[in-house]
């Protein structure tokens, strides 16, 4: 068990989460009002080297359909989208829309939590003992109103720079693509992937990170089962210190919880989100398709893009839909 290799105790989730915690805690790095966390290292700079590796032009969206076909089941209220037409086709045939000289329309509504599909978790989603990102008291940052303090808004302009897919999957089951249930990646996994795949997949400051493990792709095989809050293949715990060794910005998967689930800890529930946002200030990705890129990708042999992936500016909310668009 990697938890074990790393020398914490699997059935003591607290000591692990404190001491890994403290190593890689970025409180106050980035003064004590600040909002967005490692989203600071993406800079102008950086966003302009990231848009210079534009060469063809393809543009790949990353984003699951947003439909009552989703993965949600329910578990915490959360649903899948509900769509509902407010003014159809047939409405204006019928003439009773109420416009004038035959101008007729349709409009719609959509229902949905913001974390069913394709999203962003804010750095208000998660706290560690009742602490908030920047060491923040959780009550004084997220109350009945929303995020005053660190809501997903203050992230609208700032999510687009350098991507770079690691493709676990293809890496590590070159058979199938697909990690199986359960995996977790370790950071000597990422390292050998990077390796494999060559220079263009280096990980570095600033950089938006999507690891593919194929569970996305054997749910939609197979169908969607406890794809959301089962069992999956995702990132190990002991993967802190190497995402806060290298600076990244953000980082995405293609699985509903990012870690591996079940989680190395007993008990235990999500402790990598529990030790990354409240603590490294990293924004996180879920439930992302990154299965048209990962050919892109394999086909060309260059793994970066320009990764343009902005949350809505949801005032206050813990959480964006998001439809990213990889730029090769």
């Amino acid at each position: 068990m990697l938890v074990q290799a790393a020398g914490f105790d699997p059935r003591d989730p607290e000591a692990a989460i404190a001491a890994t915690a403290r190593a890689v805690s970025n409180w106050g790095r980035w003064g004590e009002d600040d909002a967005v966390g490692t989203l600071n290292l993406i800079d102008d700079r950086a966003r302009a080297r990231a848009a210079a590796l534009v060469r063809t032009g393809e543009s790949i969206s990353l984003s699951l359909p947003f439909d009552m076909d989703g993965p949600q089941k329910g578990w915490r209220r959360r649903t899948n989208p509900v769509h509902t037409m407010l003014d159809t086709g047939t409405d204006a045939e019928a003439g009773v829309q109420g416009f004038p000289h035959g101008i007729g329309g349709a409009d719609d509504v959509i229902a949905m939590p913001l974390q069913c599909s394709t999203q962003w978790d804010g750095l208000g989603h998660i706290f560690d003992h009742g602490a908030a990102w920047n060491g923040r008291r959780a009550g004084d940052v997220v109350t009945s109103l929303g995020d005053g303090v660190t809501g997903i808004e203050h992230a609208a302009s700032l999510v687009t720079g350098r991507g770079v897919l690691l493709d676990l999957g293809r890496h590590l089951r070159p058979d199938t693509g697909e990690l199986e249930d359960g995996y977790a990646i370790s950071a000597a996994d990422l390292d050998a992937c990077i390796a494999a795949q060559g220079a263009t997949s280096a990980v570095g400051a600033g950089d938006i990170v999507v690891v593919r493990t194929g569970q996305l792709t054997r749910a939609r095989r197979d169908g969607w089962g406890d794809y959301a809050g089962g069992a999956a293949p995702g990132l190990s715990f002991t993967t802190a210190p190497w995402l806060h060794a290298r600076d990244i910005a953000a980082i995405a998967t293609d699985t509903w919880g990012f870690e591996v689930r079940p989680n190395e800890f007993e008990p235990a529930f999500q402790p990598l989100h529990q030790v990354v946002i409240p603590h490294m200030g990293l924004t996180i990705g879920e439930m992302w398709d990154l299965d048209a890129l990962a050919e892109a990708c394999a086909a060309s042999s260059r793994y970066e893009f320009l990764m343009v992936a902005a949350p809505l500016r949801i005032t206050g909310a813990v959480g964006s839909p998001v439809n990213p668009i990889a730029l090769l």
